[in-house]
């Protein structure tokens, strides 16, 4: 799949050209860029892309998967510290037209959560119109605490 059909692979290229904003390019590894959410109203929206394009689980390589394990435990670790959540969500789907790569939303789940925002519709933070999102300083603010956390592990 080339990147004119796979936007996660537009913004993969993006990061890899140096022009992506901090908050959408917050840690890379040799398999996996950490990003935070462009467009959720929930400040700490992680998700961690695979860098090749992949569209199954079952298609990563051992050394991805060993490292996909690992990262998903350091950004959880790092969300805890940066937002206080009391855990992390982690989801995979990769199942949207413009997004059909694997990729794993670790998203906070905080102890003020309500009712009818937590499990699956934690969902209700993503999608929103721009006026609700988090703010490029805030994801920036986010991102620099995140890559501070994630450089020492």
């Amino acid at each position: 799949m080339t990147s004119s059909t796979c936007y996660t692979c537009e913004l993969i290229q993006k990061r890899d050209d140096g022009t992506s904003p901090l908050w959408d390019s917050i840690y890379r590894t040799p398999y996996w860029d950490v990003v935070h959410s462009y467009n959720t109203s929930l400040p700490g929206w992680m998700v961690l892309i695979a860098r090749r394009h992949m569209t199954a689980i079952d298609e990563m390589t051992e050394e991805e998967a060993s490292e996909m394990g690992k990262l998903i435990r350091q950004i959880s670790i790092a969300l805890k510290e940066v937002t206080g959540c009391l855990k992390t969500y982690v989801i995979q789907f990769a199942e949207a037209a413009d997004h059909p790569h694997v990729h794993f939303h670790i998203v906070p789940r905080m102890a003020d959560q309500p009712e009818d925002h937590k499990s699956v519709n934690i969902f209700r933070y993503l999608g929103v119109p721009a006026e609700e999102r988090v703010s490029e300083n805030t994801m920036n603010d986010i991102a620099t605490k995140i890559q501070a956390i994630l450089a020492l592990m």
